[in-house]
């Protein structure tokens, strides 16, 4: 029905009796849009609270096992993730002997060494402490080495697999500073050692510098004590740097004058270079990004605007620019970083593109506040060599098929 024809009807309606006009008809769309309108909801009661605590039954994030072993790994769902937080149950691990159970009541943190005061802290003692809680992210050094080309190569990888040794959280603890302060560090001492109470006794040499800036004993994830996949009941975090050295179920501390130079620090998670020689004590994670939708195993149903959006992060501080290209690094414009945007921590960025239905390659490449620029896949591949496997920092891409399919660009 025509506009005017509706006014006229109102108009007309307006001038007789309210008992004697009947309402004029709803045009044929609106039609359609007022029988599509729910049944009243108030017929149906709701669930009870005391049957609440789940996601809801339309959404089934998980966290993927890949390795169920003793020694093994998990990853996050970076695709299915909104803004920057990772949830305690999606967030990812990495052990290396089992995950210990271990009695709150029974905790001890042994500080000794090069210390005036060895001391004995229990879980209840570290409570004690003026806590703060900070959001940072966490990733494993080995992160992303799916994403260097080799025979396990393949272009149907999802960003869980491709990146999801990484994840988000808001980290309550006490200082380590304070810890130490307490003992009494000898001002002779340099570094020291942690180790945990797993199996495989996860230890790690860590420079004194770090331990009294911003490293905390963390009891805390999200709201919550941590997971016992996370350390329960306490566990070291060191803001910025690679996991491994953030030892879970931490039991023992020891101040040195020199690093232990432990199994964790020569057999492994050391950088082979070009020139045969290694990269060790490479604490740091460089600035990266990628670009978690569109991405694998999504497909574009049709062109038109799509927002593309993604995760950057850095171990040196802030991010400050991300950049997008849409055809394979031609030509790059800035993506909008969405608040907050936090030091050593995932900022989330948004980018609106209108796909015209052809081939595309989709790109992504983080700065952070120290100017340092996430490096293209050939000069990392050159500086590390064919054989890197940690710090896999390179530009990751997405290539956009004819079709919607979007598939990693090996």
């Amino acid at each position: 029905m025509a506009i005017k024809t509706v006014y006229d009807a109102v108009n007309t309606a307006s001038a007789a009796s309210p008992s004697t006009v009947s309402q004029p008809p709803l045009p044929q769309k609106q039609q359609g849009i007022s029988q599509s309108v729910p049944k009243d909801p108030t017929k149906v009661p709701g669930r009870l609270a005391s049957e609440l605590g789940q996601r809801a039954p339309y959404e089934h994030p998980r966290r993927l096992v890949v390795k169920p072993q003793l020694s093994g790994y998990s990853v996050t769902p970076l695709q299915d993730l909104r803004g920057i937080i990772t949830p305690a149950d999606l967030h990812f691990e990495r052990h290396h002997g089992g995950i210990p159970a271990i009695d709150p009541q029974q905790y001890r943190l042994l500080i000794h060494g090069m210390v005036d005061r060895p001391m004995r802290f229990s879980l209840s003692d570290l409570k004690r402490f003026p806590s703060i809680s900070r959001f940072y992210f966490l990733e494993c050094s080995g992160n992303g080495f799916l994403s260097v080309p080799s025979e396990k190569s393949t272009p149907e990888i999802s960003p869980q697999r491709l990146d999801g040794l990484i994840s988000t959280s808001e980290w309550t603890g006490v200082p380590l500073r304070m810890l130490l302060r307490e003992a009494g560090v000898n001002p002779r001492a340099k570094w020291l050692l942690a180790e945990g109470n797993d199996a495989a006794v996860m230890t790690r040499s860590i420079p004194l510098e770090k331990a009294l800036d911003d490293a905390l004993i963390a009891y805390g994830q999200n709201g919550e004590a941590l997971r016992p996949e996370q350390g329960y009941p306490a566990r070291l975090f060191l803001p910025g740097w690679e996991g491994n050295t953030m030892i879970k179920w931490i039991r023992r501390i020891e101040v040195s004058d020199q690093p232990f130079m432990t199994r964790e620090e020569t057999s492994k998670y050391t950088d082979p270079l070009p020139d045969c020689t290694a990269r060790l004590f490479s604490f740091e994670m460089d600035a990266k990004s990628i670009i978690t939708f569109p991405a694998f195993p999504y497909r574009l149903p049709q062109k038109g605007w799509w927002e593309i959006t993604g995760l950057a992060w850095s171990g040196r501080g802030r991010i400050v620019r991300v950049e997008v290209s849409t055809d394979g690094g031609r030509n790059w414009r800035r993506a909008v970083l969405q608040s907050p945007v936090l030091p050593k921590c995932q900022t989330r960025f948004n980018f609106l593109w209108n796909w015209n239905g052809k081939p595309a390659t989709l790109m992504s490449r983080a700065t952070d506040e120290t100017g340092y620029v996430q490096p293209e896949r050939e000069l990392f591949l050159r500086k590390r060599g064919a054989g890197t496997f940690y710090h896999a920092n390179q530009i990751r891409a997405w290539k956009v098929q004819k079709d919607g399919r979007v598939l990693f660009d090996i």
